[in-house]
């Protein structure tokens, strides 16, 4: 019996922040199931690695997701290698942990404008693209989403904002018939999560999370179900599955984090002082060292 051929085959799917973790799992699941696959990130040499690696076609672009005219150049060069995109996967993402009080708010403002402004210029630079061929916009968002978490504000904040940018555009554009889905995804084994494990108190917070709830799950795997949810062109996802129920509770959720917070931290702080983690993972520091060496203004 012959096997079902992916709606995704032959078509163009642009993923950003693909030099590594989820979305270079998400390009590999994309050209598995037939896709033409743009990968976008901030190094072009990692990039490089990842599309010389994939059994597909797929071609990158190095790019900062907050640079506007740097993302319309990259758009130009997708659609005259591969036509308009039809899928848009928005998941480049960084993030930092430690007190607000002590934070570089220069590292803070940058979780958000990665997070939050870039996901909005990636929408906005392909969206005539996903009118013309009735696309699908993935937006990548967080468990943050739903229930904020202490010594994480810029990460919680960022993904907040996603979260109900998605919802506004999929509002304003479904007459259009272009489809906008929201991923709300848990632990996954990223270097992003392997670094904030690696700063004690970042880890003792996320043991003290339920069993379910602090379990990470291996990244291929998350990426299969998110490329399962775009082929379905889901208004959302929850991964893992039951995710989907803290949308319940998640006006309950506030003042248990607080009370579980208000007994935790002075306990931890006794232990070791709180630090700012500058930004977390391979790609986070990337990103510090790339916009180091970019020129001012």
């Amino acid at each position: 019996m012959p096997v079902a051929r992916s709606p995704l085959h032959g078509r163009t799917a642009v993923v950003t922040g693909a030099a590594r973790g989820l979305g270079e799992a998400m390009a590999r699941e994309l050209c598995r199931r037939g896709a033409r696959v743009a990968l976008l990130g901030r190094e072009e040499r990692t990039l490089a690695r990842v599309r010389d690696g994939l059994r597909g076609v797929s071609e990158c672009w190095e790019v900062d997701v907050t640079d506007e005219r740097g993302m319309a150049r990259a758009a130009d060069g997708i659609r005259a290698r591969f036509g308009p995109p039809s899928v848009v996967i928005a998941n480049a993402g960084v993030a930092e942990g430690g007190p607000f009080a002590e934070a570089d708010l220069d590292v803070w403002r940058r979780v958000v404008e990665v997070n939050l402004v870039g996901s909005a210029v990636t929408a906005r630079t392909f969206l005539a693209d996903l009118l013309e061929t009735r696309g699908y916009f993935l937006q990548v968002a967080s468990l943050a989403s739903i229930g904020a978490a202490p010594m994480m504000s810029a990460y919680c904040a960022s993904k907040a904002g996603v979260e109900s940018f998605a919802h506004a555009l999929q509002a304003e554009v479904a007459h259009q018939h272009v489809g906008v889905g929201i991923a709300y995804i848990n632990w996954t084994d990223t270097d992003m999560v392997r670094d904030a494990d690696a700063h004690p108190v970042l880890r003792e917070l996320r043991g003290h999370m339920p069993a379910p709830a602090r379990k990470v799950y291996p990244v291929s795997y998350v990426a299969g179900r998110l490329v399962t949810a775009v082929e379905r062109r889901r208004p959302s996802v929850y991964m893992p599955r039951w995710l989907r129920y803290t949308q319940l509770v998640r006006a309950a959720m506030p003042p248990v984090v607080t009370r579980l917070s208000r007994r935790e931290l002075p306990r931890l702080a006794a232990r070791e002082p709180f630090t700012a983690t500058g930004l977390l993972g391979a790609g986070g520091r990337a990103d510090q060292a790339a916009g180091a060496d970019a020129p001012p203004g």
